[in-house]
């Protein structure tokens, strides 16, 4: 028990290197909350439904992260801060990292349909702060959902998923998410594909522009020119 402790303490550690001991990350919201979620979901399970609330609203009173505690969390969960709500139906694979205030919710209940509700996150997801989640759907191995996100569809194995509605950069994950992305959202490379080609064209398209500006210049005939100058020179005059 104290091995699988202190290796789910040296996963967060991976992600977060701010604490200096596993002491300091004890002290986690997130860490507590998960605790308290794994004695409420075994409540849950053998039908002690108000206890199993009790625990989860004492753990949302000391956290502000409400897990309900019929969610099904696999190993190595890091909520990284709090005001998170995980429904009742989500289900969270091994390896996942959460960021404060992330909504993993369901869909509206007062339609009749019952069952899977919530999503479900695989392994290694990034869900960026502030990112909302809605509906019974699939984020996909690897996949990151960036800040403020809001997703309401499936997600590709390796996606980044940013916007609102929130939209695939689709940039193969094997490029570029070798390593662990804080907040789920790469700040250094581009976030739209084939960002620095149209960049490129425009330049082009600005430099051409440039040299018919500059022919159309040569092509006045310097009377023409003089005239021009003299001109605006009377304009600037007349408006001093």
């Amino acid at each position: 028990m104290f091995e699988q402790l202190k290796l789910y303490l040296d996963s967060v550690h991976v992600r977060d290197p701010a604490p200096r001991s596993r002491w300091e990350i004890l002290l986690y919201p997130g860490v507590l909350a998960l605790g308290m979620h794994r004695i409420a979901h075994w409540l849950f399970e053998a039908e002690m439904y108000f206890l199993a609330r009790f625990v989860n609203h004492t753990s949302r009173f000391l956290t502000a992260i409400d897990i309900h505690p019929g969610a099904k969390i696999g190993k190595n969960l890091f909520i990284d801060h709090g005001f998170t709500v995980i429904g009742e139906t989500a289900e969270i694979g091994n390896d996942v990292t959460i960021y404060q205030c992330v909504t993993l919710g369901g869909t509206n209940p007062t339609n009749g349909e019952g069952g899977k509700r919530h999503p479900t996150l695989c392994d290694n997801v990034i869900i960026g702060s502030g990112a909302q989640v809605i509906g019974p759907i699939i984020v996909g191995e690897r996949a990151r959902v960036g800040a403020n996100a809001v997703v309401t569809d499936d997600v590709t194995e390796g996606a980044t998923m940013i916007g609102l509605k929130a939209r695939s950069t689709l940039v193969p994950a094997e490029e570029w998410m070798k390593e662990f992305i804080p907040y789920g959202t790469p700040c250094d490379e581009p976030c739209e594909p084939g960002s620095d080609d149209r960049v490129q064209a425009l330049e082009n398209q600005l430099a051409a522009l440039s040299d018919q500006i500059n022919a159309l210049r040569k092509s006045l005939p310097p009377a023409d020119t003089d005239n021009v100058e003299r001109v605006t020179a009377r304009k600037s005059g007349t408006q001093n």
